[in-house]
């Protein structure tokens, strides 16, 4: 069995698998479409991997296979990016189709949007337990005993959601500026460190903060917030909050017209990612629609030219027997 990994996607709408699914191909690609039939969707799919677990080929037949069974439509393979941001990476697929299908019918699938989520799907996020993870079960409740016959049952008292305990001495407090500062206190707060020139105390922050929450209405950012006030700075500075106050008052940048409005029939979710299909043979990236059968031009060029029939495992066993003959008949005396 395959190595499991990044590697076979299931094609939709397959027909029931029986005994006389690829009884048209040659022996070498019926043996390998039979392989890969059988292994399970996420099993890895390179030549490397798939020449280990078949014992009769080695890596060029595999290859060789593989690019026969794309000309006939049970395979495509694609590289789809996945994450978000900074952390986007390419990951490839193999998509397989016990049912062999034509160029139109792979382009079609590929570029919808289950295609995607097939190939990329989203992470596992599995309902959260009750408890949390350190802590353990809470234990069934026990059986009360049962009332006399001359009491009426009492009613079950519903169990209360498990909050965390609070202090006994704790009282609710208002929120303080220590606990939820804004982003001008902070951008403030933090020139000091940056330059000790700028040493700020927490009242000069105070006071300096509507300036610079102006600043942060009118779309700058902290950094180029702490970047304006920090530049071209004398050598020595006697009053920090005085000079801050000035260049906040002076340099305070214009305001910039509000972006247009999205229209409201204009889709607000991220767009599906497109798959790139990777040619069979060589692995060059492409749209669908360039790489007709999974090849790309000078593949599709090249297998149409040579392509002959793969050769009778007979005929294999034959040409090694007569390979070794020769090798010993070269061995000195």
């Amino acid at each position: 069995m395959a190595k499991p990994g990044y590697g076979k996607r299931s094609a939709p709408c397959q027909q029931l698998r029986t005994r006389d699914d690829f009884a048209l191909l040659p022996t070498r690609e019926r043996y390998v479409a039979g392989f890969v039939d059988h292994l399970p969707d996420g099993a890895e799919m390179s030549v490397k991997q798939l020449a280990k677990q078949l014992p009769l080929y080695g890596q060029q037949a595999v290859s060789t296979s593989l690019k026969a069974l794309s000309v006939a439509g049970h395979l495509w393979r694609v590289r789809c990016s996945v994450g978000a941001g900074d952390e986007t990476r390419w990951v490839f697929r193999t998509f397989w189709s016990r049912t062999a299908r034509d160029n139109e019918w792979w382009n079609t699938y590929l570029a919808t949007e289950t295609a995607s989520q097939t190939a990329a799907p989203a992470p596992d996020t599995g309902p959260a337990l009750p408890w949390a993870a350190s802590e353990e079960p809470p234990p069934p409740a026990r059986p009360e005993s049962p009332p006399s016959a001359g009491q009426d049952p009492e009613p079950t008292a519903v169990p209360h959601q498990r909050t965390p305990p609070r202090a006994p001495d704790a009282e609710p407090t208002q929120p303080t500026r220590e606990a939820t500062p804004s982003p001008a206190y902070l951008a403030l707060a933090r020139l000091g460190r940056d330059d000790h020139r700028l040493a700020l105390s927490a009242g000069d922050c105070t006071v300096l903060e509507p300036l610079a929450t102006q600043w942060l209405d009118r779309g700058v950012t902290t950094d180029y917030l702490t970047s304006t006030l920090k530049a071209g700075l004398p050598s020595q500075v006697d009053s920090p909050v005085g000079l801050l106050r000035r260049r906040l008052i002076d340099k305070l940048p214009p305001r910039l017209p509000a972006a247009a409005s999205t229209p409201a029939d204009t889709p607000t979710s991220t767009p599906a990612r497109r798959l790139l299909v990777e040619c069979t043979d060589c692995g060059r990236p492409g749209q669908p629609e360039a790489l007709l059968d999974g090849l790309c031009r000078p593949c599709r060029t090249a297998h149409s030219a040579g392509g002959r029939p793969s050769p009778d495992p007979t005929q294999i066993a034959a040409v090694k027997a007569h390979m070794a003959n020769l090798r010993d008949l070269l061995k000195p005396v």
